[in-house]
């Protein structure tokens, strides 16, 4: 019996070895080599201090800023340690509800119709930090109103901010609502 036992917790060390030590060490170095940012979770620092990441939404409430697509992530919006969508078909009363409440709710902030999907719909992780440029554009009176800025200073750094879909074709134009939020607070200075 030892003669098969001992190949066996050999074979299991080697491997343990490899692939659970060498090859996360060496994928993570190549990381760190050839583009660190994202290796390191692409966090956005500013005065030295971390203040989010580009890959991970914010609650912004604060008619002052640009507001985020909902979040599906229970009672605590843009939690991380709990990202899943909503798991609510089309035909469910509670999504029909909470929808309607979302635009009665945009619509009393001045939004005017018609209100862009992603304004009231969870994205599939319910941690997305983007939002569609008509659904930014649709907030700068709010944000104008409420900073005291020209409007067209404000749309102007919305479509500066717009990211064109990748290689071109994949995915749509989209605004991270972070980094636009800090820009806003740069040009509010």
């Amino acid at each position: 019996m030892l003669n098969h036992l001992r190949p066996a917790l050999t074979l299991v060390l080697i491997m343990t070895l490899l692939t659970g030590l060498a090859y996360p060490l060496a994928i993570n170095g190549i990381a760190q080599a050839v583009m660190p940012a994202n290796a390191n979770g692409s966090l956005i620092e500013r005065d030295g201090q971390i203040i989010g990441s580009a890959l991970i939404g914010q609650n912004f409430t604060s008619d002052r800023y640009f507001w985020p697509r909902p979040s599906a992530t229970g009672p605590d919006p843009y939690n991380a340690s709990a990202s899943s969508g909503s798991n609510l078909g089309t035909t469910a009363v509670k999504l029909k509800e909470r929808v309607v409440a979302d635009i009665d709710r945009l619509k009393a902030t001045g939004l005017v119709a018609p209100v862009p999907g992603d304004a009231v719909t969870t994205s599939g992780s319910g941690l997305d930090p983007h939002v569609s440029p008509a659904f930014a554009a649709a907030q700068v009176d709010r944000v104008t109103q409420a900073r005291g800025l020209p409007p067209t200073a404000v749309a102007d750094l919305v479509g500066r901010l717009i990211e064109q879909p990748d290689f071109g074709v994949i995915g749509e134009a989209r605004v991270n609502v972070l980094e636009l939020n800090l820009a806003l607070d740069a040009l509010n200075r």
